[in-house]
């Protein structure tokens, strides 16, 4: 009788038959390994949890009083009949690939990654490997990202520009991991930097685990541009071209997304700027990290899945779609980030 796989696909998530415990569930189930805290991947409702040592700090401020465990990258964990261990994705703080090994056979779950390094989080690490399962949220050749450091340059010029003209300059970036990043990069002798209150609570926890960040001011209620002329704004995207921004009179507003390399989005999304800096692999970053796993099968999931596959079987993999409710990059939502009061 032939062994099961070390991995299956079910209706509530990615799940491992040998030791009982799924992978980035979507519905509750009794144990949950979690590679990131983005709302896609960790949800609430599981009664127990798994994660990497980085990654717990911001899930519970997410998820409430969870029951979690946590484990250093590297470190295995024997969980029924299969060793588990986590390594860096660098995706965003404590982002982490799941390998899972059962009977000598190894496979590894993704997660989302992106494979440039960025200064802030732990850089990816290839993890060998029989199966890889992979995101492909940019799984297109136009995808093809500018260095991180020329990015920044983009945003300083932008900023400062704004700052010498007398504007505000207001940046949608994702709550957690974007943000972050940004604010590890940019330039804080520009002038200001004020922060959407989604984005300073989670400024707040992942400064707590030591985190260095440049200061940032919570720009509540009393905060406009004339109490800090030529600030710069980061904020989640979901207030971009709101009456909260609003009150920035006559600011400048980008944002910072892979989805920037499209022809139209930022029109359609009525910006004066888009800088394209994302936190998942582009073309070349998803080929490279799978090639370095050696894995002969490749499974993916979300993004542009059809494509990428039929890609890779004519490359020589065997290669399927992996059907789940990750949402990717555009996806990340920023309501149930708890707000500073």
């Amino acid at each position: 009788m032939a062994n099961d796989p070390v991995l299956t696909f079910t209706d509530k998530g990615i799940f491992c038959p040998a030791g009982g415990f799924y992978i980035d569930p979507w519905r509750p189930v009794d144990m949950a390994l979690i590679t990131h805290g983005h709302s896609d991947h960790a949800r609430g409702g599981h009664n127990r949890y798994l994660a990497t040592e980085a990654a717990m700090p911001v899930m519970r401020h997410r998820l409430g009083a969870i029951r979690g465990e946590t484990l250093r990258f590297g470190d295995v964990r024997r969980i029924g009949g299969a060793n588990v261990s986590f390594h860096p994705a660098g995706h965003l703080p404590g982002s982490a690939q799941i390998r899972v090994e059962v009977g000598g056979e190894v496979w590894v779950v993704s997660g989302d990654y992106k494979t440039e390094p960025d200064g802030l989080c732990e850089p990816f690490e290839p993890v060998r490997c029989h199966a890889f399962i992979s995101e492909c949220t940019f799984g297109l050749p136009v995808f093809n990202w500018t260095p991180q450091p020329e990015v920044m340059a983009q945003v300083n010029e932008w900023w400062a520009a704004n700052a010498a003209a007398g504007r505000t300059s207001i940046l949608g970036a994702y709550s957690l991991g974007k943000s972050q990043r940004i604010l590890a990069n940019v330039n804080p002798d520009i002038g200001p930097i004020l922060t959407h209150g989604a984005v300073e609570a989670t400024n707040r926890v992942l400064r707590g685990q030591g985190l260095s960040l440049p200061d940032t001011v919570w720009a509540g209620p009393d905060i406009t541009a004339k109490t800090h002329p030529g600030a710069l704004v980061i904020a989640p995207p979901s207030a971009l071209n709101t009456p909260w921004a609003g009150r920035f009179t006559g600011a400048s507003q980008a944002f910072a997304s892979g989805w920037m390399a499209m022809r139209g989005v930022r029109r359609r999304r009525g910006l004066s700027q888009g800088f394209v800096l994302s936190d998942h692999a582009d073309w070349a970053g998803l080929n490279w990290a799978i090639r370095a796993t050696g894995a002969e099968r490749v499974f993916v999931t979300h993004g542009y899945t059809q494509v990428f596959r039929r890609w890779l079987a004519d490359q020589g993999y065997d290669a399927g779609i992996v059907e789940t409710e990750y949402e990717g990059d555009e996806g990340e939502t920023e309501d149930d980030i708890e707000v500073v009061e």
